[in-house]
């Protein structure tokens, strides 16, 4: 089965998404990243989807669903580097992604989850 790498960086974990995302992978990843924050014991998770040009309704509610697991696993989440074209289709969708935060770039995104840390 197909699976989305996660990495640790300390109390952080990280995420890049980097294959076209379907509604099987993206259940596998939420179970994977939640299992990963316990085990761990993160603080922080960030989810990189630059790569990704188009989502659906699903994946989006998935990023959100994800981002609430990890809050209440006490970990907070930062997606960086969503494209124009993926932040316009969300809106349009209706997806607005409670209680995830946003960043253009890793840097930047790794900079809002150590300041939390």
């Amino acid at each position: 089965m197909e699976r989305i790498p996660i990495l640790r960086m300390g109390r952080l974990l990280l995420v890049t998404i980097q294959v076209d995302m379907h509604d099987r992978l993206a259940l596998t990843l939420q179970e994977d990243l939640s299992e990963r924050i316990v085990k761990e014991r993160a603080k922080g998770v960030l989810i990189d989807i630059s790569a990704l040009d188009l989502v659906d309704s699903f994946i989006g509610r998935m990023i959100g669903n994800t981002a609430a697991i990890a809050r209440v696993l006490d970990a907070e989440t930062v997606v960086v580097g969503m494209q124009p074209a993926v932040a316009i289709t969300l809106v349009e969708l209706g997806v607005t992604l409670e209680g995830v935060r946003t960043a253009l770039n890793v840097e930047r995104g790794m900079a809002l989850l150590q300041a939390g840390t």
